[in-house]
């Protein structure tokens, strides 16, 4: 008797895959000579992986309650391939308006304004005559704002008191 071989071991995987999956009513067959058998079935902890030989595509075979089912690993190669053939198409289209579009130039034909046109105009004013004038709060003003801040004050200090009376337990 000849020793088994990785194709003939995944051979037996996918024929015993296959008799779980259809309930052991099917008879386990050679595969074809052409095709050498489409899919190679390998075991895993969670159950089988099963590489279609014609396709490439790899699968996670799972038996649950209702029976085995079968999900397609996702290709990250197919993925990538696909992020680039669009990356390709965009730089393409992108050199194809640059070339069609109108150039730019470094130099423009007519010259800078020396002056900004939205900017105001200052009042001509003789240097002795300037003058700056703040408004400054009114008294009622200060009033209001010294309120504020004494109320402000002792609520911090309330609340510093609380604190340390709830520190020491004498609450």
């Amino acid at each position: 008797m000849r020793p088994a071989t990785s194709s003939t071991t995944s051979w037996f995987a996918a024929a015993a895959a296959l008799m779980a999956v259809s309930g052991g009513s099917v008879a386990a067959q050679s595969a074809p000579d052409g095709e050498n058998g489409r899919y190679s079935m390998t075991p895993i902890p969670e159950g089988v992986l099963r590489l279609d030989t014609r396709t490439g595509t790899v699968s996670t075979c799972t038996k649950n309650d209702a029976g085995w089912a079968c999900y397609a690993v996702p290709d990250e190669r197919t993925a990538l391939d696909a992020e680039i053939g669009r990356l390709q198409a965009e730089v393409e289209r992108l050199k194809g308006q640059l070339a069609a579009g109108p150039t730019v130039s470094g130099k423009i034909d007519e010259a800078l304004p020396k002056s900004d046109p939205l900017k105001k105009a200052e009042p001509k004013v003789a240097e002795g005559e300037r003058k700056i004038e703040i408004p400054l709060p009114s008294d009622q003003d200060l009033d209001r704002v010294m309120s504020f801040l004494e109320k402000a004050w002792r609520r911090l200090i309330d609340m510093a008191n609380r604190v340390q009376k709830d520190v020491s337990g004498k609450i």
